[in-house]
């Protein structure tokens, strides 16, 4: 958990830089609990970075990759798909919800392999934003 903060704090980042049309929800301190006392509890969590610096982090449970975040300055350098592949190690299929205004993400998924479940308006997540759901059937 000593990761936690700086985690949280890459995440706040990721999000203001890369998702600027999400409404900010939570204050710093409310996503330092987060991360401290639900998300690093609750999940399997690993970084990547460089010179001890954190870059990107995935954070997953079994059936659901339920984050996968890098620093907008490290995407497109394959961090992204090293953590996803930590995921994806032990082949049992795993689902994730990603926003349909994130294209990126939708075709770095689809490109390993997740297929497009279903489409949502955004009635059922926090930020009401609409948004896929993507399943890998594993291997």
């Amino acid at each position: 958990m000593a990761d936690s903060d700086e985690i949280a704090r890459l995440h706040r980042r990721v999000m203001r830089v890369s998702l600027p049309y999400l409404p900010e929800l939570h204050s710093a301190e409310e996503d330092l609990w987060f991360f401290r006392e639900r998300l690093m509890v609750e999940n399997e969590t690993w970084v990547g970075g460089e010179a001890g610096a954190i870059a990107g982090y995935i954070a997953f449970k079994p059936g659901w990759v339920t984050h996968l975040y890098i620093d907008p300055e490290h995407q497109g350098r394959g961090l992204g798909g090293l953590l996803l592949g930590k995921a994806m190690e032990d082949g049992s299929s795993r689902q994730l919800w990603t926003f349909q205004r994130n294209t990126r993400a939708r075709a770095f998924y689809e490109a390993r392999g997740f297929a497009l479940v279903r489409l949502t308006d955004g009635e059922d997540n926090e930020e009401k934003e609409p948004d896929a759901l993507y399943a890998w059937s594993g291997r």
